[in-house]
Order: structure tokens, then C-alpha cells, then sequence
């Protein structure tokens, strides 16, 4: 999975935005953290949830199952968005 081409990425500091652009069945932006944008960078490229989540865990320290909850609800969030190439 990946995220369609016509969605723009910007991220600065602790802040990241997705922005669906022309010719996107969404209408709107995702704004999140800094994991959004881990995440987001990832899904530059063809990735999968798992990647996904061992990439989480090797950046972050969280409770047991955080992060696999947390890379779902984005995954969730940028499905209904139809942000992502599956």
C-alpha cells in the first residue's frame, strides 16, 4: 500500500498535513504528529502494516499494542480518506 499521488505531504516540526489535491474523491486534509508523518513518509512507497509497525517500534517506546492500535487508526483514517493505493 501507498499513498495516491494526488494527496500532498507537508510536514514541519511537530505537525504534519495531508491534503488531498485536484482530481481526489476526498475533499479535505489529515492532520496529525509527528508518528503521522513517520508513517506518512513510509507510505511514500509501496509498504505494509507490518513495516509499518516495526518501524513505530523502533522509533517509539509504547505500551504493549499502542502502536499497533495507533498504525490502525491512521490506516482507518487514510481509507476513508481514499488516500491510500492498496
Amino acid at each position: 500500500m501507498k499513498i495516491r499521488k494526488n494527496y500532498i505531504l507537508h510536514s514541519s516540526d511537530d505537525q504534519t498535513v495531508l491534503v488531498a489535491a485536484g482530481g481526489a474523491k476526498f475533499s479535505g486534509f489529515v492532520r496529525g504528529n509527528e508518528m503521522l508523518g513517520v508513517i506518512l513518509e513510509m507510505l511514500r512507497s509501496d509498504t505494509t502494516e507490518e513495516k509499518l509497525i516495526g518501524e513505530m517500534r523502533s522509533k517509539y517506546n509504547a505500551p504493549e499494542g499502542l502502536i499497533e492500535s495507533d498504525v490502525k487508526k491512521v490506516l482507518e483514517i487514510l481509507r476513508k480518506a481514499d488516500a491510500l493505493e492498496e
